[in-house]
């Protein structure tokens, strides 16, 4: 056995006991013994033992309870486009949020998927929050990008930047040329980009992101590049049904 399943088992085992116990005595306050107590304890615990297997699932129910909690803590800001940021369905009934870095390899990967998505799901909106943790050259090219997004040009820009090959002040200002992207606003519009990436950076720390790309979708948060499957799943939970 894994080493470090028999302390999880025993943990799991007590703390299931001690919900038990107190769900109990709330029912019927004081009308548990110690002795009481202690059977319903080694009762619970041996019916663990006997199924490790819902040690599994009560942590992710755990972990999705807790991040349903920090989504919501954070609030409808993460759907909320900063400029032209978003494709899909303006009016879509579920808004997918990516935190991406345009350093990211697997950002870069995950572009096809975003295209599929939209096109299979016409209910769709996806949202892109600038998340520039992996190098200077992200902070730059993010800026960059948010200044595309507040002249209507994200999306071009962001295709053009991620074809461009590895991020740099010279693949920024090529991709800025070939969206369209006038330059002479960019000294003008620097502290409003960075005010937008501190936000995001706060968000990120509230809701414990630790790379990219991250995922928003209703009240779930999903980490890294996913198959498509995962998140078609996440979206048809957060629409209230079941995925066909």
């Amino acid at each position: 056995m894994i080493r470090w399943l028999m302390p999880l088992v025993a943990l799991g085992g007590a703390a299931l006991g001690a919900v038990a116990v107190v769900a109990y005595d709330r029912a019927a306050p004081g009308a548990l013994g110690a002795a009481d107590t202690a059977r319903v304890e080694r009762v619970v615990r041996d019916y663990v033992l006997a199924h490790p297997e819902i040690i599994p699932e009560a942590m992710q129910r755990l972990q999705a309870r807790e991040s349903a909690r920090a989504v919501a803590a954070v609030g409808g800001d993460l759907t909320r486009p900063f400029g032209s940021a978003w494709t899909g369905n303006p009016r879509g009934d579920v808004t997918l949020v990516e935190f991406y870095d345009y350093n990211c390899g697997y950002c870069r990967a995950s572009l096809p998927l975003l295209k599929q998505l939209v096109q299979r799901d016409p209910r769709l909106r996806i949202v892109y929050r600038e998340l520039p943790i992996l190098a200077e050259s992200s902070r730059a090219a993010a800026r960059a990008s948010l200044l595309a997004a507040s002249q209507g040009k994200f999306a071009a820009f962001h295709d053009a930047l991620y074809a461009g090959g590895p991020v740099s002040d010279a693949t920024i200002a090529r991709a800025a040329a070939r969206a369209g992207v006038d330059p002479s606003q960019g000294d003008a519009f620097r502290a409003r980009a960075d005010a937008e990436i501190a936000r995001n950076l706060k968000a990120a720390g509230q809701l414990g992101m630790t790379g990219t790309p991250s995922w928003i979708v209703g009240d779930r948060m999903l980490a890294g590049a996913l198959p498509i499957e995962d998140i078609e799943a996440a979206i048809a939970a957060a629409r209230g049904k079941p995925r066909t």
